[in-house]
């Protein structure tokens, strides 16, 4: 027997975020907290406390956007237990280009 993953459609959304030095914390609107270590999204782990409290949701809440570091995490690949898809290159280039506007 066969089966095939059905993509329910998304009915719980984000509505706060809290980023501690270990782990990010998500609010949904469905009264769930789900967190995720930081280690899952290394430009988290690596920002400053006031870059990770500085977000905005996108859309209805679908996910979570930090402008200052580029970064977007999709409530859905959090209830997926998705880590981040960025390459550690693509990483190291970011983490140089920090290093460079700070210094």
């Amino acid at each position: 027997m066969s089966s095939s993953r059905l993509e329910a459609p998304l009915t719980a959304f984000a509505r706060a975020v809290r980023v501690t030095d270990e782990r990010l914390f998500v609010e949904l609107t469905d009264g769930r907290e789900i967190s995720a270590p930081l280690t899952w999204y290394p430009r988290l782990r690596h920002a400053r406390p006031q870059e990770r409290a500085n977000w905005e949701l996108v859309g209805r809440g679908d996910g979570i956007h930090w402008p200052a570091l580029d970064e977007d995490i999709s409530v859905e690949g959090l209830l997926a237990g998705r880590k981040s898809g960025e390459s550690k290159q693509s990483f190291e280039t970011w983490l140089t280009t920090r290093a460079q506007r700070r210094g």
